[in-house]
């Protein structure tokens, strides 16, 4: 279905009732899916849209996107998850698996013929006729397929597996996977009962290529290559090459999969041989069991679990290496905790308050823990945790620059210089685009240099309509503001040590206030110290310790990742100093310090 490129119809953001409609959908359709896992992939606070296309064939289909990935689209009344989706929780449909050259035609429009699927020790998955169904490649439970099953899985051995199995309608590198983030499929080992044996390969490898039902016009030359394994791009056709015949392809998959064989026996012996994300996944669990077994006392839960990554598990990093969650499979501390607890056992994660978690209890007693030898490498140094607030490394405060990215009105603007909407650029990148744009159309005022002529495309994109028969030429000064007030706001955040961040808007400055408590008591409150990379634990143990008054973390309404500190009394200008001096956050992104206390009056 999504073989060929797509052609978009609408894009909306899905509201309050359309998104509880989803949901309740969306379990009908995968009763499998716990509350917790539909809470999570259709969040009730963050932006979900709903896109609807139509398919090279003609057929409307609807995309639920999710942080710019779909992840689940409808068909004929009929909801279905994309890969990106299944990567998350591969065992939500039944999964057939097939050899990985196979994966090449099924992206062509293919659909999977019963003689390419590999039969593990198993036995099939029990599927019913029309039934939703994956697909996965051998050695590795990573879903690169989705579709329908033809018949079920009686009438399939019924058969002598001869014939179509499964309808597939959507495949990693198809157009919709194309739609999202690109990523590729992590790398999840078969379980136990389902890896196949040197028998079973000898046994199908005359099998693997006969998949059949391509779509009418397309051919495996056009698809994209660029995100298959070394291997299935050697498999790759091209047109006017034609297909293999059934004694070349058997002798060529027999190399692909002796090859295959020995990268395995190779990533026994060197475990850098890992996918990054594997490799991420391991430094994730050694850090945190070096944390607990070296690091949490007793007496500290319960413990935010925020403060746990942040003053115990970096701690625990190996120089040289660095922790980033979102390069892990797990994606979010939330989802890696759960891990933990649920799988693991290590640990007792609660919400104690709205929006915030924290680690209530830890099993000290677990055979894992226990059994867990710190490695000897060398760790960061203990500054980068701030338990007391008064961190022994320096903090280095962002480097935050103003960007702006192209909106739909300026979009014919930006068009020859390839930049689409949504595209982000710096000022300095806008002004050398308009500059070049002008001068290949011969803009220029003649007579005056300083004013460029507005032909049509400016006028629609810079001009208010009051001002359409009244404006032949604008300065460039005025030009470039006029653009720059027409793109929207975006900033980029730049940690020591850390990839940029983009984000929309500008930033939100560090805000002090000061509210009544109870009998007209003061206390001040602090907010947005996480958008700056710091631990509004660690500041309010700081600020405790400075003021000597109590200190509590509350949830910011509206928020789910962000707490606000509240310390008693009018500390604004203590802790404002504090800012500004030790951790160097320059003036401009605090807010609120005018609300100093006044001489003469108490706190």
């Amino acid at each position: 279905m999504f073989a060929k490129p797509f052609r978009v119809k609408s894009n909306t953001v899905i509201k309050g009732s359309d998104r509880r409609k989803l949901k309740t959908d969306v379990s009908n359709a995968l009763p499998t899916l716990s509350a917790e896992d539909l809470n999570e992939l259709i969040p009730s606070k963050e932006e979900l849209n709903v896109v609807k296309i139509y398919a090279h064939k003609g057929d409307a289909v609807t995309l639920y996107v999710l942080h710019k990935n779909p992840i689940f689209f409808e068909h004929e009344k009929r909801l279905y998850p994309t890969v990106y989706t299944l990567w998350r929780h591969p065992d939500l449909l039944p999964t057939f698996i097939t050899w990985p050259a196979v994966l090449q035609k099924l992206a062509g429009g293919a659909d999977l013929m019963l003689p390419g699927v590999v039969v593990p020790p198993t036995g099939l998955p029990q599927v019913r006729k029309g039934e939703c169904c994956a697909v996965s490649v051998v050695k590795n439970r990573a879903p690169v397929a989705v579709g329908t099953a033809t018949m079920s899985t009686s009438e399939m051995c019924g058969l002598g597996m001869k014939g179509r199995g499964v309808s597939v309608l959507h495949t990693y590198t198809d157009s919709l996977w194309a739609f999202g983030d690109k990523a590729g499929p992590p790398s999840i080992l078969p379980v136990e009962g389902e890896v196949c044996d040197e028998g079973d390969k000898e046994g199908e490898g005359k099998d693997i290529g006969e998949c059949e039902g391509e779509h009418e016009g397309e051919h495996e030359g056009d698809l994209p290559t660029d995100h298959l394994s070394p291997n299935l791009q050697e498999l790759s056709l091209t047109p006017g090459e034609g297909v293999e015949e059934d004694g070349e392809r058997e002798e060529t998959v027999e190399k692909v999969e002796k090859e295959e064989q020995e990268d395995g026996d190779d990533d026994m012996g060197e475990e850098d041989s890992r996918s990054p994300q594997e490799q991420m996944d391991a430094l994730l669990l050694q850090c945190f069991l070096h944390a607990l077994k070296s690091k949490v006392k007793k007496s500290e839960l319960p413990l935010l679990t925020s403060t746990f990554l942040r003053n115990h598990m970096i701690a625990c990093c190996p120089i040289g290496k660095q922790l980033d969650l979102k390069k892990s499979s797990y994606k979010k501390l939330s989802k890696f905790l759960q891990c933990m607890q649920q799988q693991h056992h290590l640990l007792q994660v609660k919400e104690l308050s709205k929006g915030v978690e924290s680690i209530v209890a830890v099993e000290w007693k677990n055979r894992e823990l226990r059994h867990f030898s710190p490695p000897e490498d060398g760790l960061k140094e203990e500054g980068t945790a701030e338990s007391n607030g008064e961190s022994d490394r320096p903090y280095h405060p962002p480097e935050i620059t103003s960007l702006y990215s192209v909106s739909a009105r300026l979009q014919p603007l930006f068009a020859d210089s390839q930049k689409r909407k949504g595209a982000v650029l710096s000022p300095s990148e806008m002004r050398t685009i308009l500059t070049d744009y002008v001068k290949k159309n011969e803009l220029v005022d003649e007579i005056n240099k300083n004013y460029v002529t507005i032909n049509p495309i400016l006028c629609d994109c810079l001009l208010e309509k009051s001002e359409y028969q009244e404006v032949e030429k604008l300065k460039w000064d005025d030009l470039f503001s006029r653009t720059l007030d027409r793109m929207q706001h975006c900033h980029q955040l730049v940690f020591p040590g850390q990839e940029p961040v983009i984000r929309k808007g500008h930033i939100e400055p560090i805000d002090f206030s000061v509210a009544s408590r109870g009998s007209n008591k003061k206390v001040t409150l602090i907010k947005n110290l996480e958008l700056y990379g710091l631990d509004p634990a660690a500041i309010a143990v700081a600020l405790q310790h400075r003021v000597q008054a109590s200190t509590v973390l509350q949830p910011i309404p509206g928020s789910k990742d962000r707490v606000m500190i509240q310390i008693q009394g009018n500390q604004v200008q203590q802790a404002g100093k504090m800012l500004l001096d030790q951790y160097q956050i320059p003036r401009k992104y605090v807010q609120g310090l005018d609300k100093v206390q006044k001489p003469g009056k108490k706190k």
